[in-house]
This record gives C-alpha cells, sequence and structure tokens, in this order.
C-alpha cells in the first residue's frame, strides 16, 4: 500500500515542473550533445556521457526526490540517497579512464539501446499525454527518474566497456519505479521494467558468448 495518492503523485510533479521547467530544456540538449558524441565514436564520449549523467541522477535525487517527494513519501529519503550514489559512480567515470567506454557493439545491442533512448525522450512523455494526464503534471525526461532509468539503460548497452555496478541501482529503480505502472495506472513506467529485462539479458548473452568465445 501506497502513502500516497495518484492524485497526490501528480501533484508533486506538477508543483516541481512549475519550479524546475528550465531543467528539462537543459537536459534535452544535454542528452542530444550525448548522442551526438557517442554517434560520432568521439574519444571523449565515455567522460561526457558519465558527467551529463551525473548530472541527471544528482538532480533528481536531490532536487525531485530530496526536496519534492519525500512530503508524500518518506521512502524518499532511501530512493534520494540511491540517485546520489548512483551519480557519485558517474562522476568517478568522469576521471576514471577504461571505465566507460564507447566504441564497436552489436547490432543487438544497438538497437535495443537507441529504442530505449528514443522512448525515454519522446516516446515517454507523449504517452503520459495521451493518456489523459495534465501537460503541467507530466514526469519529464532527464528532471523525473523513471524516464532517466530508461535513457541510462540504453546508454550503458551503447557502452563497449562498462562496470557491472554501474547497472545496480537502475535495475533496482526499474523494480520499485515500474510499481507505479500497476499501483498508480501510469501507462508510460510499464516499460521501465522491460527494459531492466531485456538490458540484463543481452548482458548475459554476451557474457554468455564471451565464455564460450575458445581461449
Amino acid at each position: 500500500m501506497l502513502p500516497f495518492t495518484r492524485d497526490q503523485f501528480f501533484e508533486v510533479f506538477a508543483a516541481y515542473n512549475a519550479v524546475t521547467w528550465p531543467a528539462v530544456i537543459v537536459a534535452y540538449l544535454l542528452a542530444l550533445i550525448v548522442l551526438v558524441l557517442v554517434w560520432r565514436g568521439t574519444p571523449q564520449a565515455g567522460r561526457v556521457v558519465a558527467a551529463v549523467l551525473a548530472l541527471m541522477w544528482g538532480w533528481v535525487g536531490i532536487v525531485y526526490q530530496a526536496l519534492f517527494f519525500i512530503p508524500v513519501n518518506p521512502m524518499a529519503r532511501v530512493f534520494a540517497l540511491a540517485f546520489m550514489i548512483q551519480a557519485l559512480l558517474f562522476s568517478y567515470h568522469v576521471w576514471k579512464r577504461r571505465g566507460l567506454e564507447y566504441g564497436a557493439r552489436s547490432r543487438l545491442r544497438t538497437g535495443a539501446g537507441a529504442t530505449m533512448i528514443v522512448y525515454a525522450m519522446i516516446f515517454y512523455p507523449l504517452i503520459g499525454f495521451l493518456a489523459g494526464e495534465r501537460y503541467t503534471a507530466i514526469p519529464l525526461f532527464g528532471v523525473a527518474p523513471c524516464p532517466l532509468v530508461i535513457y541510462t539503460f540504453g546508454l550503458l548497452l551503447w557502452a563497449s566497456r562498462v562496470k557491472w555496478w554501474l547497472w545496480v541501482v537502475p535495475a533496482m529503480w526499474a523494480l520499485v519505479g515500474g510499481s507505479a505502472a500497476i499501483l498508480l495506472s501510469v501507462p508510460q513506467d510499464r516499460a521501465l521494467p522491460l527494459s531492466a529485462i531485456v538490458a540484463l539479458l543481452i548482458l548475459w548473452k554476451d557474457r554468455r558468448q564471451t565464455d564460450c568465445r575458445p581461449q
């Protein structure tokens, strides 16, 4: 049983969006810069990705979870901490070499990652709008937890080298945030646990293929 109602959930987003609305524009601009750098294979793409994701995860952890969501959900303290930990992990990879790299990748990873990225940036808010949610109260890309996690899955799938610990918090949030699809009737969140399952299955497939190669 959730400690808040569906109306309260969207009222939080309405207040949050009203106060922070320019942030979503910045988030889209940063996301597009990241996509261009990754697609062009820029040598510093991994560090730029890590920096942008660190900023977004830190923002959601501090501004959304800690400042706006805690008043209606005490568990948001835990969520804020988790998002800050993820932001620190990405920050570490801004300086760490051979931590988060972009290069050759399979067609499966490319296609799945692109699908998640496009969904998070375009279809996630669109589905919310078509479902009848007020535009001012829709969870938006880059500043709301669930589309950010889906976008993160997409970028991690695109990486040719990524440390396992970068997957832990996003995978855990897929379980927590994905419950909103059922408990709060948020249809766009149905893709959250699905994206986690697809990403982890692709990782398992790649690991199995690597283990089966002759030494």
